[in-house]
């Protein structure tokens, strides 16, 4: 039975819960969607009615509370169209209507314990006997002075507590055990009431009853910031130190590396050295499974900890070096890694040195980074890291979350799956057809589902039964509706749009959420919750963490029936992407008309008529030649694009709501850049195709290598598209050129040397009947036989322009590229793709000398 706070309590899933997980794992086999990877986990949990966590069971409650909503959704009852729906596969991952009724009862018990805890303000008096919850178990003391509206200076430290006269502090002098009973010490710290529980008189106690105590102080070590307490066993063992109570094997996840902390053997040498186990194969649960990092020949890769630089950090904090490791190997035998780490001679370090060396700090946590993982062994659930990098190793005494995900480096390479080999003794063609025939209808199936699925949110059923028939993909599909609803609403909702009250968005902290990652207690509360539910609507984890579109959209207080305020703003539909509407306002592709296309969660395939059909006169009763239009198509796909913002610490610390519009402005700002720029001559690795790199494009060109721009070569842009008949929307044909190419229109006469007409005249916003728009995106950098620095201008009918945005932004936190700066660099990810529909409606001139 699980123990929380000293109280036992049951918290081991029933057998309904375990029937709801069942049902779930078997839905996701028959291929049905809901629930993520955190879900999986849960079912896993669930099915073996394994003895969960308290905190895991506040975040079953929290969860079963924010989805309540999905109930009401088409599809989660049984006999509903749709059924089961990806809300009721994930509701069964939880455990079901069993699984809330559990989770709310348990929750409230679970408070009751806390309720019980808790010293109301007017329940201690001076001389009362108490105790609280330590780094290492439970300290005892009386009190000596009580402050209900004011200070406590605690003697011989710099701490001072504030009490309140709803939560009045205490000063108290901690008590120890020794062979006679308990005993006053010297030493004095000061407790808010809310974490005192009181007990008997310790002074009466008899040295039986000293005794039969789980554990008594031995000594105490106090520093500027923290108290350590080291207990011992009432028998005859040897004392422990327990600064952090870390279980063997738990996870601190901060960053983009993968944390594991563990209680080391340390051993110490000689000169400021101790050697120490730093990791071992003890399984640690994950989302997919239990983790087991291979501890065998080339497993992992130790020329890091090997290179004579690794740091050995306190807590994981770059600012917080104390020392380095000198060098790392492999216990074969015990399957461990060791390292012989030497700590430096500041102050902070000697201080944590001598710590170790008596006992007091024995935690170790390393950072490492996943390159390869095996199969999961469905038998114990257990998946293999067979190839790993350690990166650093900390002294840690705070206890890590077991239930935070983990995040990767931004470098981070997805791990490789080794399919283990099968072998085949014989070939059965007839099954093997049968299967092929089965794997068939299901894919039809489930193409077929998923289109009318899509159709049904935005009414137009009649647009699936037609493609079904037609045969189109779901890629295909997704091009049929988005031109049939416009562009002015998504295909699907954003994953971003999370339902949360006006308090809740003041509430949400952007900030708070990074410097949870940074100082290793990962997320918290809200900014916890709106992750995993975005996580969930996005069908994937997070790599680091997701931000709701009302951070994106910027926040604002508003009151419902003030028009000016904000009363004609108030809607009840999520319409719109907010990110994407706040990053478009920055681009110039808004003005002149390209297609945004949001919400987008997998490849959309673009018809496009690549040859028309022909048309001719025929004699009396002449056959008519048959030519049929060819069409084909371009394929829009998710494609990473990344951006960065540095901040410093002493911002990160800030609370203003000015601090977060500085780092979202600064992040929409470098993503619109980026976009801008490739949209306009992308084709690097890994990019979009921009205008400039599309086959098809018409050109003109001025010279051998290059030259000034004339009213010839203005005109002959717009001809080449008019020629193809590409001009297909007259309100999005425009120019498109940089502020230096403008610069020499204004300045060069458009007919002769001494005409006072120039090639763009007032007002500097129209060229040939057509608008002109600047961006200093458009390339000043391109070359032509001994040409350089030539620019760029384009012509076109920019409606053609398509961008299509993808999921919704994952944050990742990168505490390491700027750490000897002490800057924290904030890592956006967004996947989208940008293509040119009609390469003819646009035409553009490389090679004017500017």
């Amino acid at each position: 039975m699980a123990t929380y706070k000293g109280v036992e309590i049951n918290l081991k899933p029933t057998e309904g819960m375990a029937a709801e997980a069942r049902k779930f794992k078997k839905w996701r086999e028959e291929g049905e969607q809901g629930g993520t990877a955190v879900a999986v986990a849960r079912a896993n949990q669930l099915v073996n009615r394994q003895e969960l966590s308290a905190d895991i069971v506040r975040r079953m409650h929290s969860f079963f509370s924010r989805h309540e909503v999905d109930k009401q959704a088409e599809g989660f009852s049984a006999g509903e169209e749709g059924y089961p729906s990806k809300g009721r596969v994930a509701w069964a991952a939880w455990g079901g209507d069993a699984g809330q009724t559990w989770a709310r009862a348990k929750d409230m018990a679970l408070d009751r314990i806390d309720e019980g805890e808790r010293a109301a303000p007017d329940a201690l008096s001076i001389g009362d006997f108490v105790s609280w919850g330590s780094s290492g178990g439970t300290a005892r003391g009386e009190i000596e002075r009580i402050e209900r509206d004011g200070s406590i200076n605690v003697p011989d430290s710099d701490f001072t507590i504030t009490g309140t006269p709803d939560d009045p502090a205490a000063l108290i002098r901690i008590y120890q055990s020794t062979d006679e009973g308990y005993e006053g010490t010297d030493r004095l710290v000061g407790h808010k009431f809310s974490t005192l529980t009181k007990i008997n008189d310790l002074r009466y106690l008899s040295t039986s009853e000293v005794k039969t105590m789980d554990r008594h102080i031995q000594d105490i070590v106090e520093t500027d910031e923290t108290v350590t307490i080291t207990f011992g066993k009432s028998d005859a063992t040897p004392p422990v130190v327990e600064t952090a109570g870390y279980k063997d094997e738990d996870r601190l996840d901060r960053g983009e590396l993968v944390f594991r902390a563990r209680a080391a053997d340390m051993v110490e040498e000689d000169d400021r050295r101790v050697r120490m186990s730093i990791s071992s194969e003890e399984p640690v649960e994950r989302s997919f499974g239990l983790e087991v990092l291979r501890h065998n020949d080339g497993a992992a890769d130790l020329s890091r900890l090997n290179s004579g630089h690794a740091p050995l950090l306190l807590d994981h904090d770059l600012t917080k070096q104390i020392g380095v490791i000198e060098r790392t190997y492999l216990d074969q035998a015990d399957r461990k890694l060791r390292s012989v780490v030497r700590f430096g001679k500041s102050a902070l370090a000697q201080e944590v040195y001598q710590d170790v060396k008596d006992g007091i700090r024995s935690n170790v946590s390393i950072g490492y980074q996943i390159r390869e993982m095996e199969q999961k062994n469905e038998r114990d659930g257990t998946v293999a890291i067979s190839s790993w990098v350690p990166y650093e190793a900390s002294i840690v005494s705070v206890p890590a979350d077991a239930g935070v995900g983990v995040n990767r480096k931004a470098e981070f390479v997805e791990p490789v799956i080794k399919q283990k080999e099968v072998k085949m003794t014989e070939v059965n063609h007839e099954e093997i057809r049968e299967a092929a025939a089965e794997a068939a209808k299901r894919d039809f199936q489930k193409n077929a589902s998923e289109i009318i699925n899509l159709a049904v949110k935005h009414n137009r059923r009649d647009l699936a039964d037609q493609a079904i028939g037609a045969g189109q993909s779901v890629a295909q599909f997704r091009a049929t509706l988005l031109d049939a609803i416009g562009e002015g609403k998504p295909l699907e909702q954003s994953a971003g749009a999370v339902d949360m009250s006006e308090k809740e968005q003041r509430s949400y902290s952007f900030i708070k959420a990074v410097r949870g990652l940074v100082n290793g207690s990962g997320l918290q509360g809200l900014e916890r919750e709106v992750s995993e539910q975005i996580a969930k609507n996005n069908g994937r984890e997070a790599r680091g963490f997701y931000a709701p579109d009302s951070f994106w959209g910027g926040k604002r207080d508003l009151t419902v029936g003030t028009a000016t305020a904000g009363g004609h703003l108030v809607g009840t539909d999520h319409l719109g992407d907010q990110f994407v509407d706040a990053l478009r306002s920055r681009l110039v592709f808004n003005e002149l008309g390209a297609r945004f296309m949001t919400g987008l969660k997998g490849d959309v395939a673009i018809p496009k008529l690549a040859t028309g059909v022909s048309a001719g006169f025929v004699a009396e009763n002449g056959a008519t030649s048959e030519v049929n239009a060819v069409f084909s198509q371009i394929t829009m796909s998710p494609k990473s694009l990344g951006a960065f913002t540095d901040i410093s610490r002493l911002l990160m610390i800030q609370s203003d709501p000015s601090v977060e519009q500085i780092i979202r402005d600064d992040l929409l700002n470098a993503i619109a850049q980026k976009v801008e720029d490739v949209a306009i001559e992308g084709g690097g690795s890994n990019e979009p195709t921009g205008i400039t790199g599309t086959t098809g494009i018409g050109s003109v060109a001025i010279g051998t290598n290059g030259g000034a721009i004339a009213w010839d070569d203005i005109v002959n842009l717009v001809k080449e598209v008019e020629v193809d008949n590409a001009a297909i929307n007259g309100n999005t044909l425009a120019y498109l050129t940089n502020p230096k190419v403008k610069s020499l229109m204004a300045s060069t006469a458009k007919v002769a040397s001494t005409d006072s007409v120039m090639l763009l005249d007032s007002p500097w916003n129209s060229l040939y009947g057509y608008d002109l728009a600047i961006t200093n995106n458009v390339p000043s950098d391109l070359t032509k036989g001994t040409g350089t620095a030539l620019s760029a201008m384009i012509y076109g009918d920019f409606s053609q322009l398509m961008m299509g945005f993808f999921s919704t932004p994952d944050i990742l936190i990168d505490p390491y590229t700027a750490g000897s700066t002490g800057a924290v660099r904030i890592r956006v990810m967004q996947e989208l793709d940008i293509a040119v529909r009609h390469a003819q409606s646009f035409a553009a001139c490389l090679d004017i000398d500017a």
